[in-house]
């Protein structure tokens, strides 16, 4: 890792996250379940082969992704979250909920946004706790009855992207 230029958190967090890539792929790991190469190099976006391979390389570095041999296929890698990259999830929430109050944000992902936003904390943690389980096995809470955060985040972006055919 290089030297940082200083040790305000605010810069060490910026030396991670400071452009735009970095937390674009964590949001299709986080939000859209992206876990392979490929699947993150399809974002909408339209990221670059080897910038993506720069950006999961620091991710990895940085300890928010593990990178794992994936048993279906041999040249085939599976990134999972760490706990240090679940933990942003309140601040992507907030950044979402920023973005919708005060830019020009496409309606699909609004309805993600408001999702995480009208939960809050709760909805958070047990966004949190389904990620816990999906990439690192584990959970802390208990599991709640009815659809999971993610089926719900899911189920508002398929509403909105109905509502936008008819």
């Amino acid at each position: 890792m290089k030297e940082a230029r200083s040790r305000c958190p605010i810069n060490l967090s910026l030396e991670i996250f400071g452009d735009r890539w970095t937390l674009l792929v964590l949001r299709d790991v986080v939000f859209g379940g992206a876990r392979h190469f490929r699947e993150l190099l399809g974002g909408e976006e339209r990221i670059s082969s080897n910038v993506l391979a720069d950006r999961l390389a620091t991710l990895v570095e940085h300890g928010l992704l593990t990178r794992a041999g994936d048993a279906s296929h041999k040249q085939k890698v599976t990134y999972s979250l760490t706990e240090r990259a679940i933990d942003l999830v309140p601040m992507l929430a907030q950044l979402s909920a920023w973005g919708v109050r005060h830019l020009p944000v496409a309606d699909a992902y609004a309805a993600r946004a408001d999702v995480l936003n009208a939960g809050g904390p709760p909805l958070w943690e047990a966004f949190m706790d389904e990620l816990r389980e999906t990439h690192l096995g584990t959970r802390r809470g208990e599991v709640p009855d009815g659809p999971t955060v993610t089926e719900r985040l899911d189920a508002a972006y398929a509403a909105s992207a109905t509502d936008r055919t008819e």
